[in-house]
């Protein structure tokens, strides 16, 4: 064992002071950052607005980040054009290019999508495609919407697609012979007659 001391030595003052100056430095460091960190907070503190507690504010800072948007299932539905769809749903991806993307209006990256057809084009967008999901994301878009914005997505790149118009509405059907008239509507059939009283 004495051999063993004898061979590493004795600690030289500097040595000593090395390993205590090493041993506090992350301690003090840490104390410095959290004091630099705490004045920080406190100086952004004191400078921000103080809060006001009129109606107006409270309800602005109390108001939920998300909003459920209520629809009535009874309503008729009215199927958006291919811009509005576009601005709704399809701009997410297809404006930055996200995703692999072909961007809004980039004609190099809609070239290639555009030569396999309208019909392809919308298969992909009903179904998904690659990274692209079903009807882009959005279950709620009817397949007239889907298939305007593909149309109106494509044209911006150079296509000349005809976006589909909706199916017109039936005409209504002719009252059948001995029917009844529609409330409000006036009888065909003349008033009676003094004569015809008699």
């Amino acid at each position: 064992m004495s051999d063993n001391h004898a061979k590493m030595g004795k600690t030289t003052p500097a040595q000593f002071l090395t390993a205590v100056l090493g041993g506090l430095f992350p301690p003090l460091l840490t104390i410095i950052l959290i004091a630099i960190m705490v004045i920080n907070i406190q100086k952004s503190h004191d400078s921000a607005e103080p809060e006001s507690n009129d109606p107006a504010s409270v309800e602005a800072r109390i108001k939920p980040v998300g909003e459920l948007k209520i629809v009535d299932a009874s309503a008729v539905h009215v199927d958006m054009t291919g811009e509005q769809v576009f601005n709704a749903v399809c701009t997410a991806c297809h404006t930055p290019g996200a995703l692999g993307a072909p961007m809004f209006g980039n004609k190099a990256a809609w070239a290639p999508r555009i030569a396999k057809g309208y019909d392809t084009l919308i298969d992909h967008a009903l179904h998904g495609f690659n990274q692209m999901p079903a009807r882009g994301g959005n279950p709620d878009l009817t397949d007239l919407e889907v298939k305007r914005a593909i149309a109106y997505m494509a044209n911006a790149a150079g296509a000349h697609f005809v976006p589909p118009e909706p199916a017109a509405a039936p005409a209504p059907a002719a009252p059948a012979a001995g029917a009844a008239p529609a409330a409000g509507a006036m009888a065909a059939t003349p008033a009676p007659t003094d004569a015809a009283k008699k």
